[in-house]
């Protein structure tokens, strides 16, 4: 093993004449903070994430708030009420029309809560098309602004 006192003598001379074991107990507890991001940074992160999950049975849509790594709303066809709804009518739970329902609520329930804007985060196999389409279009009727 080799001893790495002369590194630690190059920062603080008087480590240099210390025994290994005290100077391997001192390098130890030597902390680096880490760096703080600026506050302009912080700023103009985008704090709401729109995430869609399509299933072969259901539609869901969340908006989390990312510092927090919290959901702030969310809404699903897996609901109860929905599907009880939807079950009498005999409507789809899975399809365009499921989708856009879906975007509507959850763009009421964003401006319930005070959430004007969010942005959007496309899985890599999702494009704005369908159902990713009609959840969109939803959120921007409803008064919800798409960043």
């Amino acid at each position: 093993m080799q001893n790495n006192s002369h590194i630690a003598a190059n920062f603080y001379p008087f480590i240099a004449f210390l025994p290994r074991d005290q100077l391997f107990a001192i390098l130890c507890y030597m902390v680096i903070p880490p760096p703080v991001k600026a506050q302009r940074i912080t700023n103009h992160l985008k704090p709401y994430l729109l995430k869609m999950h399509f299933s072969n049975k259901y539609v869901s849509a969340q908006v989390i708030h990312a510092p927090t790594a919290t959901v702030a709303a969310a809404a699903s066809s897996q609901e109860t009420v929905l599907r009880e709804a939807w079950a009498k009518t005999q409507q789809s739970t899975r399809d365009v029309s499921a989708a856009a329902k879906i975007g509507k609520m959850l763009g009421e329930r964003l401006l319930i809560k005070d959430i004007p804007a969010v942005s959007i985060v496309y899985k890599k196999d999702q494009r704005y098309h369908g159902k990713v389409r009609a959840v969109i279009d939803s959120l921007r009727e409803a008064g919800v602004k798409l960043l």
